[in-house]
């Protein structure tokens, strides 16, 4: 199994971001974990159907946050965490690759766990990659317990496909299905629940996580595109 189960956007703020966010996609915060601000970060989550939108804003000089909003010249996409059932293999999979792990986390509450590996952005390109497992496969303790309460769905309800800019677009697609340890066609990823794009840079902005399609429940509004964080939501 390999779903798309969260992406993560960065802003230099946040309030403004999470009014538009509510606003056009009809979403509410589900989450905010107190232990990001010992990073010198602030962010809300957003449950879509089952998968998770992230915005996170740093609140202090120095974070990595901050050095991704000046290395693009503004907000964008950031992060792309995928749910596998067997996390370990790949771990020794992407190691034996020469794929550097930079964050090899895990957390367990109350009989549910999470336990997610962030791939070096260097060696991957374009956004931080984790590969996540969560025991049971529906929970997501990135986001807590509750954040199921707080999906809704009167205007988006799920995110099926994402673009990742670059300006070697094959050579961006190469690395990213290596680091999966997926098969590639016509620059496309295909993962149980959606698509990995990988499309031309056009922006002057290089590589980056650049646009999302998500199903629209009111399907005359397919084909709008609503911008949030120099972000593409597609609704299709």
């Amino acid at each position: 199994m390999m779903r798309l189960r969260q992406i993560a956007l960065v802003t230099a703020e946040l309030r403004d971001a999470e009014q538009k966010i509510c606003e056009q996609l009809g979403l509410e915060v589900c989450y905010r974990d107190p232990g990001l601000s010992h990073f010198g970060l602030r962010h809300g989550l957003y449950a879509i159907g089952d998968q998770l939108l992230e915005v996170v804003a740093p609140k202090q000089a120095g974070t990595t946050a901050g050095r991704f909003l000046d290395r693009r010249g503004g907000a964008g996409g950031y992060m792309v965490l995928l749910q596998t059932d067997n996390l370990e293999q790949h771990k020794e999979r992407v190691e034996d690759a020469g794929i550097r792990i930079v964050h090899d986390g895990q957390v367990n509450e109350r009989g549910t766990s999470i336990h997610g590996i962030h791939l070096h952005p260097k060696d991957v390109g374009g956004a931080i990659l984790s590969l996540d497992q969560a025991d049971p496969p529906a929970s997501w303790l990135w986001a807590g317990h509750d954040w199921q309460y707080h999906s809704l769905g009167d205007i988006v309800t799920k995110i099926v496909a994402i673009d990742i800019q670059a300006d070697n677009p094959q050579t961006m697609a190469e690395r990213w299905a290596k680091a999966i340890g997926t098969t590639l066609k016509d620059n496309v990823i295909e993962l149980d629940d959606a698509q990995i794009r990988f499309v031309p840079a056009n922006d002057g902005r290089g590589d980056g996580l650049a646009a999302a399609d998500l199903v629209a429940t009111d399907r005359s509004r397919a084909g709008e595109v609503l911008s949030i964080c120099d972000f593409e939501f597609r609704l299709v």
